[in-house]
């Protein structure tokens, strides 16, 4: 990818900075729900989101997955970014939520980076601050709120990231990254499609009014 095109997609990169990452990394790309990073999976590389969108979850011993947050184009997974400077192995999974394009820049250059350039060091601390922040929001939905408040606020999510108010979303894949039942989240629609604050047709829901 040529300097000028990174430059446009991470605006706080400056020209010297978009050159070396220009040079040094490789552009890989991922079709919608292909795995991307995979749970004791060793990172090679850090990871900037050029195009599309990444789904980013947490999973337990038995496999199941708990959704965390989204990363959109200009954004980097800040948990790759630890992992590939301490080498250790991915705590998350990550999933294209769409077709996905991404620059992958090697470990060995992340120091050389953080020294050389302070637009990269200011780059990684905002992405460390906007990641912790996200998941400060997801854990007090899940600690302080009950599964109907999880939903509406999951349902916002999806609006917002996709910047939409109708798009294709199953029970299953609700009930999967929010830990609940199908029959449960079931429930849990019909109620707020009674109440007039979503549609609801197949496999696609329509937000109307999730204010009230």
């Amino acid at each position: 990818m040529e300097p000028e095109e990174i430059k446009k997609i991470f605006t706080s990169f400056d020209a010297k900075l978009a050159e070396e990452i220009a040079k040094k990394s490789e552009i890989r790309t991922f079709k919608q729900g292909e795995l991307i990073m995979k749970t004791g999976q060793y990172m090679r590389s850090t990871m900037l989101l050029v195009s599309g969108l990444i789904k980013i979850f947490r999973e337990d011993e038995d496999g199941n997955e708990f959704f965390m947050y989204y990363l959109k184009p200009g954004q980097a997974c800040a948990l790759s970014m630890i992992c590939a400077t301490k080498q250790a192995t991915s705590e998350i999974m990550a999933k294209a939520a769409e077709d996905t394009e991404v620059i992958a820049m090697p470990i060995e250059y992340m120091d050389q980076l953080m020294l050389n350039y302070k637009n990269w060091y200011y780059f990684v601390l905002e992405t460390y601050r906007s990641r912790f922040e996200e998941l400060l929001q997801t854990i007090d939905h899940i600690a302080f709120r009950n599964m109907d408040e999880r939903l509406i606020f999951y349902l916002k999510k999806q609006q917002q990231t996709f910047n939409k108010n109708i798009f294709t979303l199953s029970f299953s894949e609700v009930a999967r990254e929010l830990n609940s039942s199908r029959e449960v989240i079931s429930r849990l629609m019909r109620k707020l499609s009674d109440k007039g604050r979503i549609g609801i047709n197949k496999n696609q829901v329509e937000i109307i009014n999730l204010e009230i």
